[in-house]
């Protein structure tokens, strides 16, 4: 429940207690700027429409705004699975700036601070996800640390992140 918590705190923006849908839908915009690309590009088009798929099945019933209880009850591995892994692996391709399916350290800590986490611990967790040492994070060690995190509250990204407190 720890990891749901932590998700909701970092969506709800304004920190008013609900994710609102344009709060939500903000996200790759937001994202796009802060990561140098133009809104124009095919990418935020993609992040755009899979951000709107997330938050049409987290919003159950409908009134442009999610609540930490309507949210608890729509997370997890299926869900992630469903919809959130094309969301997010959208934001992990707007970060990758030569395209390689790849993130460097240095792209990988620009993505954790535009998607709100701490900035102060993106080494901690980079190192985690980068298993081989070889500098680079791909898409599928990232998306499946973000996976184990929000179904079973446990990844080497946040161990590591725990660890280093």
């Amino acid at each position: 429940m720890a990891a749901r918590q932590d998700v909701f705190r970092m969506l709800d923006v304004d920190g008013d207690g609900v994710i609102s849908r344009e709060e939500y839908l903000a996200r790759p915009d937001r994202a796009a700027v802060k990561l140098g690309r133009e809104v124009s590009d095919p990418l935020v088009a993609a992040a755009r429409s899979s951000h709107a798929r997330v938050y049409s099945a987290m919003d159950a019933d409908g009134d442009g705004k999610v609540t930490f209880d309507e949210y608890a009850a729509w997370a997890g591995a299926e869900t992630f699975d469903e919809v959130c892994r094309e969301a997010l692996g959208s934001l992990f391709d707007l970060a990758d700036t030569d395209g390689d399916g790849m993130l460097t350290r240095t792209e990988f800590a620009r993505l954790r601070e535009v998607l709100g986490n701490k900035a102060d611990n993106a080494a901690q967790a980079f190192d985690a996800l980068d298993t081989d040492g070889d500098g680079r994070v791909s898409r599928d060690e990232y998306l499946s640390a973000i996976r184990a995190w929000v179904s079973d509250g446990a990844s080497p990204m946040y161990e590591a992140l725990v660890t280093a407190r």
